[in-house]
């Protein structure tokens, strides 16, 4: 297995090589892509280095596998050059999620859906990943009809330049503004940009996404928020449920879902937190109760590194996946 990492300089493009280590992932070479003004440069990833290359150089050496994350207008422009060249491409970006032709995949909920065909197979939204991680059991079981979420989105999802603004700021420094305010001491209702609804395309993505991986009937609506934390997303969800259910119930099925850890004890004070979660794979459920204000209502309050299984790590899960379809021809 040959491996291209598409944004290998950037803050998920970095936790991947950080995941195929960890993950052992079989990868006898490791390509690392950028932008023209920086092939030919080095970098050092966990005391090895790697020479920098253009994708036109990783397209010629014929990965077995790309992983992107290098923005969207990258992967529309170059994902289908690899695909092309018989090169399986798991990207990162909001590029292909929605495409009716290309799988939306977190390996737990919907791995099974891949087959030798899929070229281009697209990473969900980080917020996305964790909330239907949660979901998926509740809604085999007792049926979602909608789900109100909140999320509190750590820096790390905007990039370096955010993390950078944050410390800057933290210093009593100035900084160049990722975020049309301050982050520092603040949270900002606003992730991403506001279209014309007033919704935000955060927003949407946790609707139109969660959607086509788990229900199109499931109603979605969400407010993203942006707060000062850097080590992972949290998201407050109520769900209103088809059917009756018991507490204990939901959370034996989270608890018995591969890829969640149930943290539940207020007595203890034991929930979940994003300082916690940070470096982990992980999602992790808390806070389940009972939403006496409706029949058959849920809360439940999730987190996740978003760097991590809401990006590298369920790109490497999907690329474990592709070990299977790699060699085989596929089908038109």
């Amino acid at each position: 297995m040959r491996i291209a990492i598409v944004g290998a300089t950037g803050m998920v493009g970095r936790t991947i090589f950080q995941v195929l280590k960890e993950k052992q992932f079989p990868a006898e070479e490791i390509i690392a892509v950028a932008s023209a003004k920086s092939a030919g440069k080095k970098i050092e990833v966990d005391g090895k280095e790697y020479t920098l290359r253009t994708i036109d150089e990783a397209i010629a050496a014929k990965p077995d596998i790309a992983l992107f994350s290098a923005g969207g207008s990258v992967s529309l422009e170059h994902a289908p050059r690899f695909a092309e060249a018989g090169i399986r491409v798991i990207d990162n970006s909001s590029a292909w999620r929605m495409s009716p032709d290309h799988k939306l995949i977190v390996p737990e909920v919907n791995g099974d859906q891949l087959q030798a065909s899929d070229m281009i197979i697209a990473n969900p939204n980080c917020s996305t990943i964790q909330m239907v991680m949660a979901l998926k059991p509740i809604h085999e079981a007792y049926g979602i009809k909608r789900v109100v979420v909140s999320t509190y989105q750590s820096i790390t999802g905007t990039g370096k330049a955010a993390v950078e603004q944050l410390e800057q700021e933290r210093k009593g420094e100035s900084a160049e503004m990722v975020y049309p305010y301050p982050i520092d001491m603040n949270c900002l209702p606003h992730c991403d940009v506001f279209e014309a609804d007033g919704y935000t395309k955060e927003e949407l993505k946790l609707t139109h996404e969660t959607k086509k991986i788990l229900d199109p009937n499931i109603e979605v609506t969400a407010t993203a928020v942006r707060v000062p934390v850097v080590g992972g997303h949290s998201e407050s969800i109520n769900l209103t449920l088809e059917k009756p259910y018991e507490l204990g119930d939901v959370r034996k099925m989270l608890h018995e879902s591969p890829g969640v850890t149930v943290q539940d004890n207020p007595d203890v004070n034991v929930y979940p937190m994003p300082r916690f979660s940070e470096g982990k794979d992980d999602v992790f459920v808390g806070r389940i109760r009972r939403d006496f204000s409706q029949e058959n209502g849920l809360n439940m309050w999730v987190v996740s590194d978003n760097l991590r299984k809401g990006a590298a790590t369920n790109a490497v899960q999907i690329a474990k996946l592709l070990q299977a379809f790699v060699g085989k021809a596929t089908e038109v």
